[in-house]
């Protein structure tokens, strides 16, 4: 199966991964002459105590390419844990980063983007050797490394740029007010929504949800924020607690309604006691929830604080998901239909196009839980745990 992780992240939106590298993908190199009049790249890194992002753009400055291979060499203690809209390795201080099939052809003047994320203890210097299929690029298109705050931003005020970023901390009262709202999207029982201040990941506040079994007993916050122009791949972030086990039946706890599907949701839950995607237009789930589909997802720890982290690509319809250190295989949907895991999710070819973000609880039958959300972030570019 092809990494989107290997390509944020489709999507990808952490900031430390596990160390382990991802395995590329098989790609034959183009001879050199390929790219032979030059490149561009664009290296744009956003960096804290012990990790980093980055944002690459390479530009093809010669003939067309069908296929590409970027390479650098790091000259500081670098190393790519994960990275999206391409297959990305390092061996040592080498790094190689491949096209996927879906982004593989390059006009001339044409760009390409992909990002990664990794950790660095030392030094964490911007690479200047980059080459494409073999062929050095010029040397002016990076941005050198952004300067590293004196300390870890805390968690909630490390969103950059994001859409959405919200710690509770500005919550005065127990019920979600101001930039979020109560909803019940379809029915409303005895499930409820409160400002938690005896629980927290960060500061003093977080959002809890008393979730109850049974389809009408919707009960989620909704952020006030349109997404709608988030991307071209939204990047998700979330800190999440909750009580109890995921059940066999089916649940959710974020909802992402979706203009691809007449307002439809993406979800976010579980089934079998697994982490899952459904889809509410058709019902599909990722994985497939056959047991081997199940074993390739990852349950959601009780008792702890979780980071969640999705990246959705609004230009085809692909995802990924991370679950602290750990991409998840049987969450990641890259456009080449994978046995047990996409075939069902890929067979709906439209792009998502999120609109909202809501958090909360809608059961399909049993499972009651008690869930909390904090330091939830949503942007068009990779937001660290």
């Amino acid at each position: 199966m092809r990494a989107l992780l290997a390509r944020l992240p489709r999507r990808p939106w952490t900031a430390v991964l596990t160390a382990a590298v991802l395995s590329a993908s098989a790609l034959t190199v183009l001879p050199a002459s390929g790219a032979e009049t030059g490149c561009r790249v664009d290296y744009t890194v956003n960096k804290w105590a012990d990790g980093y992002t980055a944002q690459v753009k390479v530009t093809n400055l010669g003939p067309a390419l069908d296929g590409w291979r970027l390479t650098w060499t790091y000259t500081g203690d670098q190393r790519v844990t994960s990275a999206w809209n391409a297959t990305v390795t390092q061996t040592g201080a080498s790094v190689v980063a491949d096209s996927l099939g879906w982004n593989g052809a390059l006009p001339t003047g044409g760009a390409a983007e992909f990002g990664l994320q990794g950790t660095w203890r030392s030094a964490d210097p911007a690479p200047s050797d980059f080459a494409l299929n073999g062929v050095p690029c010029g040397g002016d298109g990076t941005t050198p490394p952004t300067t590293p705050p004196p300390t870890t931003p805390p968690p909630g005020a490390d969103c950059g740029d994001a859409a959405l970023c919200s710690d509770f901390e500005d919550q005065t009262g127990s019920t979600p007010s101001g930039d979020w709202r109560f909803t019940a999207p379809d029915c409303q029982g005895t499930g409820a929504a409160a400002v938690d201040t005896a629980v927290a990941h960060s500061g003093s506040r977080s959002l809890r949800i008393d979730g109850r079994a049974g389809y009408c007993n919707h009960a989620f916050v909704a952020s006030t924020a349109d997404l709608s122009s988030v991307g071209p791949v939204m990047h998700v972030r979330m800190w999440v607690r909750h009580t109890t086990a995921l059940p066999s039946a089916h649940v959710t706890f974020v909802s992402l309604p979706d203009s691809s599907q007449s307002g439809r949701s993406l979800r976010v839950g579980g089934q079998n006691g697994a982490l899952q995607w459904n889809r509410e237009s058709d019902d599909a789930t990722l994985p497939e929830q056959s047991p081997a589909g199940v074993a390739l997802s990852r349950p959601l720890p009780t008792g702890s604080w979780q980071c969640l982290r999705f990246a959705i690509d609004t230009r085809a319809p692909g995802l990924d998901t991370w679950l602290g250190d750990e991409q998840v295989p049987g969450l990641h949907a890259d456009g080449v239909p994978t046995q047990d895991v996409d075939r069902q999710w890929l067979a709906r070819t439209t792009p998502p196009r999120p609109t909202a973000l809501r958090l909360g609880w809608e059961s399909y039958g049993t499972g009651d839980d008690t869930l909390w959300f904090d330091d939830v972030a949503v942007g068009s570019d990779p937001i660290g745990c």
